[in-house]
């Protein structure tokens, strides 16, 4: 069993930035492929991010590539999204997830373990 932590979510003007952190407790974390999530009101969950478990490259839909960079830190169980250039259109509740694979995907039923989320608000 996995359990997932996130934090850094909250307030920020559009244009700003936040790091989301997400800290993973329980089984091996260094095998295990990493996703972010987010999910606006009445919306669909929808692909931020992911990074495998062997690599520094990072995943990204088109509504984030160039602005978001996910990272891990496998010593400290610790998964990061940094996200720049913040817009209105990226507030949401932001998932963290655990894939039992050494695969990254973007589909959320593909991912095993999700953290509680955390809230990101872009004020225009």
């Amino acid at each position: 069993q996995v359990q997932l932590v996130e934090s850094g979510g909250g307030l920020v003007q559009a244009g700003g930035s936040l790091r989301l952190s997400c800290t993973a407790s329980g089984r091996t974390f260094s095998s295990y492929a990493m996703g972010w999530f987010r999910q606006a009101p009445g919306k669909e969950r929808e692909f931020v991010a992911a990074i495998t478990w062997s690599s520094t490259n990072g995943y990204y839909p088109d509504s984030v590539k160039g602005r978001f960079t996910i990272s891990r830190d496998n010593a400290k169980n610790t998964v990061y999204l940094q996200m720049n250039s913040l817009k209105p259109g990226d507030t949401a509740v932001y998932y963290c997830a655990a894939r039992r694979s050494d695969r990254w995907s973007d589909l959320v039923h593909d991912y095993d373990y999700w953290g509680q989320g955390t809230q990101v608000t872009v004020s225009s």
